[in-house]
């Protein structure tokens, strides 16, 4: 099926510049799925990578694609979208990743996305071009994410603290190290799950605009080699690893021991399997970082370095903003020179 309003060649083009921002995505968020595991030596960083990696690429065995439903449908309205609106929206995500890369600065790729679909959309048809049921679900997630992530880094950390406050502490490190496998491979499944589709309905544009898939198309219809190319390109993402983020994740924020790894992490987890499973596309670096705010917030407020937790806020408020300027003036651009 084809006769869309664009080109194989340029088909071509924006599915290999989707899986660029796939691939950076992984790369960025990186740190949100090794961070805790390599701050607590529980893994070296080359074996913690892999291990993420592993985990991220097999998502789609689990998770259905509810979330790639709501970008491809939820947050423009896909009639509008054409090539130009395809490149300024993964320009502009691609460069807001990089901006906030080299700071070191764990901002959201999934609301560098958003924001940069968004953008374009509204450069080149207005506010009206805007799905406001869709976004308002974002916002909401934007806001509870991190929040849920926190109450459940937090509780689960309580909890632990009062089943085992007759175990010795070296018997707790121990036990907590081998915990700490399991709760990153949970927290890197969720991120796979959720960060991959965003890509998928991105593609999923890309092939409406062809003529491929219908406007209102539903999950079900999105082609595999869509749904295993994006899952792959995350996988290698994770795999080269942002090591600038790292630091910032697993040092700066707050000291983490193995228990209080394997507490962020599930917190983490579980908020992301949440998220997926209702099709709502979250920040996974916001619930990682309210998790281990959370699990830091437990033995005293000033365990947490409020300093540098106020730095990551700050990027998570320009992100949206920023990535939408940006896919504003790629789309402007695109428009001149495609």
């Amino acid at each position: 099926m084809s006769g869309g309003s664009i080109s194989f060649a340029m088909v071509v083009f924006l599915v290999a510049l989707a899986l660029a921002f796939d691939f950076m995505n992984g790369f960025h968020d990186a740190a949100n799925s090794i961070a805790t595991i390599v701050s607590t030596r529980v893994l070296r960083p080359h074996w913690a990578v892999a291990w993420a990696a592993f985990f991220n690429f097999i998502a789609f065995l689990v998770f259905g694609l509810s979330v790639a439903n709501t970008i491809g449908r939820g947050v423009v309205d896909a009639t509008i979208v054409d090539h130009y609106v395809l490149t300024g929206t993964l320009v502009g995500a691609i460069a807001w990743n990089v901006i906030t890369w080299w700071f070191g600065l764990p901002s959201s790729s999934s609301h560098a996305l958003i924001g940069a679909l968004a953008g374009s959309a509204v450069a080149k048809g207005g506010f009206s071009t805007l799905v406001g049921s869709g976004l308002l679900k974002i916002s909401v997630a934007i806001v509870l994410s991190p929040l849920l992530g926190f109450a459940l880094g937090m509780l689960l950390m309580v909890a632990v603290a009062w089943l085992f406050f007759r175990t010795t502490p070296h018997k707790v490190d121990r036990w907590f190290r081998r915990l700490q496998l399991v709760s990153a491979s949970l927290y890197s499944l969720g991120h796979g799950g959720n960060d991959a589709q965003k890509t998928m309905g991105v593609v999923a544009l890309i092939l409406v605009s062809y003529g491929a898939l219908r406007p209102d198309f539903q999950a079900a219809e999105i082609p595999f080699w869509v749904v295993i190319s994006c899952q792959a390109a995350i996988a290698l993402g994770t795999l080269f690893g942002g090591w600038r983020i790292v630091k910032t994740m697993g040092q700066k924020i707050t000291k983490l021991k193995p228990v209080g790894g394997f507490c962020a992490e599930t917190g983490g987890a579980i908020t992301l399997f949440l998220a997926t499973a209702l099709g709502v596309p979250v920040s996974t670096t916001h619930t990682i970082t309210g998790a281990i705010v959370g699990v830091g917030a437990v033995h005293k407020l000033s365990a947490v370095r409020w300093g540098i937790a106020g730095r990551i806020v700050w990027a998570w408020v320009l992100t949206i903003p920023c990535s939408a300027f940006i896919a504003a003036i790629a789309w402007w651009l695109a428009t001149r020179f495609l």
